[in-house]
């Protein structure tokens, strides 16, 4: 399934544009959306509607607009990069840090608002109000109960008695069994490309839409994935094994798939990272 033009865009920046100072012309971004065949009417009409809605601020030079990342996308996409490409399986000291919050019932909004930045964080919905993370996230937590003053929010740390109730409880908090599926199914994708080594044979566009694709894929799990600690892991757990095939395929592709879109700004990508 080919991603979405907001999806693409962000792709785009996220691994490429934002190291070329966080900005791309018009007609570059038409013409990479353009391997993934999307029309240039409607990469021009969802590139209006970010800047709408805060993703870039533009400014013309001669008949040209250039498209440049504000500076909160660029947090997000610094913070969306981390939570992609860093992964720690350490071990557990026992706690949870846990968020309980009342919200009126006139502010549904603030409510869904904060449900969907606890999950971005990495917490499960234990109830209707309590949320768990199994990492030290009091910190993040605080200064999300900041920018809701609406609500009560208390933030506190936790712990059971025993190894058996913590992961019952991360049973119950994230949908652990669909998640393994989904990186299985991801595995038996991908593995097949690594073992056939048909990413080598990749250049030009067909990189670029190939790694983005990668990318696009895995994001598919991991912003769902609570990174949890090895104690807490069900048995046989494979986001580790997916982890893995998806850096070493994203690192394989990332050569020819820079250089294609380098090609097309005119210009070298400055401080890239390796993967």
């Amino acid at each position: 399934m080919t991603p979405k033009p907001r999806s693409l865009i962000m792709d785009l920046f996220g691994d490429y544009l934002r190291y070329n100072n966080g900005e791309a012309r018009l007609g570059e971004l038409t013409e990479l959306l353009s391997a993934f065949d999307i029309e240039p009417s409607s990469a021009r009409m969802t590139l209006s509607r970010l800047k709408k809605q805060g993703w870039f601020e533009t400014r013309r030079e001669g008949r040209e607009t250039i498209y440049t990342l504000t500076e909160s996308m660029l947090q997000v996409l610094a913070e969306g990069r981390e939570r992609i490409f860093q992964r720690r399986d350490s071990p557990w000291d026992g706690r949870w840090t846990m968020v309980l919050y009342q919200v009126p019932e006139t502010e549904r909004a603030v409510r869904e608002s904060l449900r969907k930045n606890l999950s971005w964080l990495g917490f499960g919905q234990l109830s209707s109000s309590s949320w768990l993370a199994a990492h030290d996230l009091m910190r993040e937590a605080n200064e999300l109960a900041e920018l809701y003053p609406q609500a009560s929010v208390d933030t506190m740390w936790t712990s059971t008695d025993s190894t058996a109730k913590d992961k019952s409880l991360a049973l119950r908090c994230w949908d652990l069994e669909e998640l393994a599926g989904d990186y299985r199914e991801f595995i038996d994708k991908y593995a097949p490309v690594e073992q056939s080594r048909d990413f080598e044979r990749a250049t030009g566009a067909a990189a670029l839409v190939m790694r983005t694709t990668l990318v696009a894929d895995a994001r598919r799990f991991t912003f769902r994935d609570p990174r949890l600690p090895l104690e807490l892991q069900p048995r046989d757990w494979p986001g580790r094994e997916a982890y893995e095939l998806f850096r070493r395929l994203h690192a394989y592709l990332g050569p020819a798939a820079r250089a294609y879109v380098e090609s097309i700004i005119k210009s070298s990508l400055s401080t890239y990272p390796p993967h």
